[in-house]
């Protein structure tokens, strides 16, 4: 592989022109292709085959004309609360009510069944009824709406012979007003989709809200509908790559030589991001993939690129031919760009395994972008070095003296002494390494997850106060309702005594406030169950009971062949995190497989892999730990709304912490693995090795975290707490296992460390990511001393 990469560097360097020629037109075609082709985001949220959504796919093939998916609707939801000794049945709050309610009726997305205004009776009814009239859909005030369900269902109770107590008991359950009459709300349906939310719209419904505002009422908004999607905010790149350009200039010590990865990196990005962008037009994309595969693309394509301006400096000092440069660096470290790229590629590509197409699209996304970041690395970098010729190290910074990490200097530097002693005491930094690690690790253990919703959001926001003025004045349950559907197509017993005896069987369990049939579709066959808890969506007796009502479906399909699913906010998040929990071992299965069987194709070697799963592994955990401390703990007081993490976040972080993990071993392990190679002891290889290495790597660490950290503006509370966890990843990984943990295990291993079967070894092919064949097809007039130096 070194010797086709060592002419694929070369050839970038002499035809310049041509290279960097096909690299900007592939940028302006997908400039092209994303401003014509891309389509809109889609943050709409399934998981195929959950029970949840078995429940939910049922209820839209049977009640087709009861609208959309409430997961992925859009809606708008008015909380009223009356002032302080007040209710909202005074007339004065009714009007105020009513005039928020026909603003919202002029906002052209709201769905023409919700206009309907509800003064102009429908004939034949009575004008004097305030109930009667109304359109199903149209839109009233909280008041209103209870008292017209209250008359309805004691009429229909009288009519039936049903206890009305019980009738009015279920009113009170759906009723839109709270018990004291102090809070109630509003539902208004838009048509459309999650795309279809501008500022403009998420301004028409708070200019509706604020005319019952100016009347003394407290108006919070909530749903789809009145909030704008959180995107990119622009920024956090910039200041990523303010703080790697100042770790740039500071290792090169040239304002030309530090330009040159970020340059790289903002061509690879901008493919990258541009050719996402096209895919939505092809594939329906969440609104934060994008973010995700810029985040990742942004920190490797600098470090990639930094490794192989690197190790062109040192073959400049070997050689003056600045083509051959080029074709050995690209050939050496380039090597090692290409094997870190696929860990991280393998780690994120494998996320399909989890079966969640949000989760997939983000691997898939971010996978791309590291793609292009090696290829830019390997091919576009070359040819700008190529471009600016002798002037690559031009723009010297004064008091920045950038010693060549990589040069063959008498004198011992810092990274010299520190591996001379780690050698010589191996023993102190692994265990000191493993007990800090172990330590930070510690609050994961506490780990809790849940999915973003407005009981886990921001007590400022509006939404969030929507959600606790529900559950104030309504209970917890109320929030986070169960929804039964019943299937009694192939039941043994008629239907209505089917729909009842689950009804019975529900209202039996524990926890449950009310249960009621809310609808059944016209062939009779399928009844819709409302449930509401006595304690909130996220409590763990609202997981108990949902389980519970599911648990009983086998009894009742044996007994009268009746079946039913149960959906919800807990039903889908239970199903989420079931859903993860069973893919969490075949995606590590996976990820470490694969990448164990690439690491030991580069380090010809079956302890060095391990050793580098082993401290991934422990990397991963103080991550969590550290993630867990701040974001759902609230240590530090760096949030101000410790919540549980997504609940995706946990694989998904796996994925991308392993490849990163393995950036680091490769960059610096390859090194060590050169040295040995070529004839050095084992604990002689481990200190040129890392002498070598370490300050590339610290570097290239450094804009990772910087990078990452960035990202911690983002006001999505998910890429906030992603870009945290990455950041902290990388110097978990960099500086304390690759630099403490790895080097003291290998001293203590000694030449056992690069042991591997003779039969493996003849038989796994020989990829000389060490360059050990290059080395021997070096230009013939080349002088012994400088192929000696370049050791």
């Amino acid at each position: 592989m070194a010797t086709h990469l060592y002419r694929i560097g070369k050839f970038a360097y002499r035809r310049k022109g041509t290279v960097l020629s096909i690299w900007l037109a592939i940028l302006v075609l997908m400039g092209v292709g994303a401003a014509t082709l891309s389509g809109p985001t889609n943050d709409s949220f399934s998981i195929p085959g959950t029970p949840a959504q078995k429940a939910q796919d049922l209820m839209s093939e049977r009640f087709p004309a009861a609208g959309k998916d409430p997961f992925n609707s859009l809606s708008a939801r008015f909380v009223f609360a009356a002032p302080e000794g007040q209710t909202l049945a005074t007339p004065a709050n009714e009007a105020a009510m009513d005039a928020t309610l026909a603003k919202v009726r002029t906002i052209d997305l709201v769905e023409p069944a919700a206009k309907v205004d509800p003064s102009a009776p429908a004939a034949g009814s009575d004008p004097a009824d305030p109930a009667a009239g109304q359109h199903s859909a149209a839109l009233v005030n909280p008041v209103v709406a209870n008292d017209g369900l209250i008359k309805m269902v004691t009429e229909q109770a009288e009519k039936s012979g049903k206890p009305v107590d019980q009738a009015v008991a279920d009113a009170e359950a759906l009723s839109p007003l709270s018990p004291d009459k102090t809070v109630g709300f509003v539902e208004v349906p838009f048509s459309g989709s999650h795309t279809d939310v501008t500022t403009e719209l998420t301004d028409q419904i708070d200019a509706a809200a604020q005319v019952a505002r100016d009347a003394g009422l407290t108006v919070k908004l909530s749903g789809t509908a009145a909030q704008t999607q959180e995107g990119p905010g622009g920024s956090t790149e910039l200041v990523g790559m303010a703080v790697a350009a100042i770790v740039l200039m500071i290792t090169f010590g040239s304002l030309v030589a530090a330009g040159l990865p970020l340059i790289s990196a903002i061509i690879g990005v901008g493919i990258g991001s541009l050719g996402i962008t096209v895919a939505t037009g092809f594939t329906e994309l969440g609104s934060m993939t994008p973010t995700l595969a810029i985040m990742i693309g942004l920190a490797v394509a600098i470090d990639y690129s930094l490794f192989i301006v690197s190790r062109f400096r040192h073959e400049m000092t070997v050689t003056d031919n600045r083509e051959e440069a080029a074709g050995r660096a690209v050939g050496t470290a380039g090597s090692a760009v290409v094997f870190a790229g696929l860990t991280v590629i393998i780690a994120l590509v494998a996320l399909r395994v989890v079966g969640i197409k949000f989760l997939s699209d983000m691997g898939m996304a971010a996978a791309f972008s590291v793609f292009v970041a090696v290829l830019v690395a390997l091919t576009f970098l070359p040819a700008m070095l190529g471009l600016f010729g002798r002037k690559v190290f031009a723009g010297k910074i004064p008091f920045v003296k950038a010693k060549d990490p990589e040069s063959g200097s008498v004198k011992p530097g810092p990274a010299m002494r520190y591996a001379n002693w780690v050698a010589r005491v191996p023993a102190v930094p692994l265990i000191g390494g493993v007990l800090l690690l172990a330590v930070l690790a510690l609050p994961a253990t506490g780990l809790k997850l849940a999915l973003p919703s407005e009981s886990t959001g921001d007590p400022a926001t509006s939404s969030r106060q929507a959600y606790d003025l529900v559950d104030e004045g309504f209970g917890p349950g109320r929030n986070g309702p169960l929804l039964v559907v019943v299937d009694a197509k192939d039941a043994t017993v008629p239907a209505p005594e089917a729909f009842g005896t689950v009804l019975q069987t529900i209202k039996d369990q524990p926890d449950v406030t009310n249960a009621q049939v809310i609808g059944m579709n016209p062939a009779g066959d399928t009844a819709q169950i409302m449930v509401t808890p006595s304690s909130g969506p996220t409590d763990a007796r609202t997981v108990d009971l949902m389980q519970s009502i599911r648990d009983s479906e086998a009894g009742l399909h044996e007994k009268i062949g009746v079946n039913y699913g149960v959906t919800g906010q807990t039903a889908l998040e239970t199903d989420v995190s079931d859903r993860l929990q069973s893919a969490l071992i075949p995606y590590l299965a996976v990820v470490v497989g694969l990448a164990f069987l690439l690491l030991m194709l580069v380090f010809r070697s079956i302890l060095v892999p391990l050793t580098a799963t082993v401290g991934f592994l422990l990397s991963v955990a103080a991550t969590f730990g550290a993630t867990v401390a701040i974001f759902q703990n609230g240590w530090g007081g760096m949030i101000g709304n410790p919540q549980p993490l997504v609940s995706f976040m946990p694989i998904f972080l796996i994925g991308v912490v392993f490849g990163l993990a393995m950036d680091y071993q490769v960059f610096l392990v390859t090194r060590m693995r050169e040295e040995y190679v070529h004839g050095a002891s084992a604990k002689d290889a481990i200190k040129i090795g890392f002498s070598h290495g370490s300050r590339v790597v610290t570097a290239a660490a450094l804009i990772m975290i910087s990078v990452f950290g960035a990202f911690m503006a983002e006001p999505n509370s998910f890429i906030k707490s992603i870009g945290f966890a990455l950041a902290a990843a990388v110097f978990f990984d960099a500086f304390i296992v690759r630099m403490v943990i790895i080097p003291a295990v290998m001293a203590l291993l000694g030449d056992k460390a690069w042991w591997i079967p003779k039969w493996l070894d003849k038989i796994l092919p020989n990829v000389d990511i060490e360059g050990e064949k290059l080395r021997r097809e070096l230009p013939a007039e080349l002088p012994e001393e400088e192929t000696v130096a370049a050791r």
